[in-house]
This record gives structure tokens, C-alpha cells and sequence, in this order.
């Protein structure tokens, strides 16, 4: 008996993590371009989801991918902001500092980008763009494996989002992301579902000054 409990039990595991990731990717899947078709969209913001930054205060790779990507995207006139959303929670640890530092030195006007300091998940980060920095219609920045559910996240707290993928490199940890990405996605699906507020809220943040404000 027990061993058939933990075979059901394993068969339901196995079922609700493949149902709610096939809904995430196919939701998520008719809402992916290309940095040309982007272009035209008129976005409020391009939101770019951090990653680990060296202690030096240089992105990693897999954030440099997403930086040159929304980078390449706002000089293409897809969106007139940048939304930089990461963690920044101690003094000593700031994604979004450096972040901005980065496209800052590749030329992209420092009023023209925004720090959220509180993206601590993907879900926080959607639900906060919309609720503190007031942006309606959205471009993504971030590889196809996290894009899913960056754009599921999107689009549930009611977000009109497009994404375009940062896929410029492959990375010897990918397959430890995808393993990562599939309960991730379960979670975040839930998470929508039942509308989870997040960690932290914020007075709102026009869009329609400088984004030094946020420094």
C-alpha cells in the first residue's frame, strides 16, 4: 500500500507540474518577437530582470546578455525607458546599480532609466511595473527559459507584454536553470492565480520624469 501511495503521489506530482508548465510556456508563447518587430510597439518601458552582479560591480554574463538586449532595443525606439528591476537587499549587494551603469556607459541617457530596488522575484517585478511604476504596455529583456514566465507573470497582473529573448550566449549551468524554471513556474502560476501581492509596495513612480529619482 504504501508503495502504490507513493507511486499516486509521484503521478500527481508529475501531472500538476507538467499541466501548469505546458499552460505557463503556451500562454507565454504567442507573446515572444523579435527586436525588429519590437521596434513599433510603442512600449511605456523596457523591464530588464536581474541577475547576479561580481562583487566588483560587474554584470554577469547572463545579465550582460539582457542589458546589451534592452539596450539594442531602446536604441531601436521599442520604448522610451528602461526599467532596471533586481535585488537590492543589503548595502553591499545592488543588481540595479550596476545595471544601470552599464547601459548608462553604452550610452543610454541616465533620466531615461529606472531602478526598481525590490524586483526580488519575476512575479514581484511584473506586479510592480504595473502597480508602482505605472507602465501599461512592456517589453521584456531575459532568455527564453526564464521568458515564459516572465511574460505569464506579465500578462496576469495585467500587463500588456511582448518579449524579446537574450539568448546571445549558451551557459554550462543552463540545464540547472530549466530543472529550476519547471516547480518556478507552478509557483508563479499560483501565484497569479490568487493575485499574491508583493513583498513590498512603494508610493507610484511616474514614468514621466527623470529616472535619477530612483537612484
Amino acid at each position: 500500500m504504501i508503495v502504490y501511495a507513493i507511486a499516486a503521489c509521484l503521478v500527481a506530482a508529475i501531472a500538476f507540474f507538467g499541466i501548469t508548465n505546458a499552460i505557463v510556456i503556451g500562454t507565454a508563447s504567442e507573446h515572444i518577437t523579435t527586436t525588429d518587430e519590437a521596434a513599433g510597439r510603442e512600449a511605456d518601458a523596457i523591464i530588464v530582470l536581474g541577475a547576479y552582479v561580481h562583487p566588483d560591480g560587474r554584470p554577469s554574463d547572463i545579465l550582460r546578455d539582457r542589458l546589451d538586449n534592452a539596450i539594442t532595443l531602446y536604441q531601436a525606439g521599442a520604448a522610451p525607458k528602461i526599467i532596471m528591476s533586481g535585488d537590492h537587499g543589503t548595502v553591499s549587494y545592488n543588481e540595479v546599480r550596476a545595471m544601470k551603469q552599464y547601459a548608462v556607459d553604452r550610452g543610454v541617457p541616465a533620466e531615461n532609466i529606472f531602478c526598481d530596488h525590490a524586483g526580488f522575484s519575476t512575479y514581484e517585478t511584473m506586479h510592480r511595473a504595473k502597480n508602482v511604476f505605472g507602465a501599461e504596455r512592456v517589453i521584456i529583456s531575459t532568455q527564453t527559459y526564464h521568458l515564459y514566465r516572465a511574460l505569464y507573470d506579465a500578462l496576469g497582473v495585467g500587463l500588456d507584454a511582448i518579449g524579446v529573448p537574450a539568448d546571445f550566449h549558451t551557459f554550462k549551468e543552463q540545464l540547472i536553470w530549466d530543472l529550476r524554471e519547471i516547480p518556478a513556474r507552478s509557483k508563479d502560476l499560483i501565484m497569479v492565480a490568487v493575485k499574491a501581492p508583493p513583498t513590498f509596495g512603494g508610493e507610484p513612480i511616474s514614468l514621466d520624469q527623470s529616472g535619477n529619482v530612483t537612484d
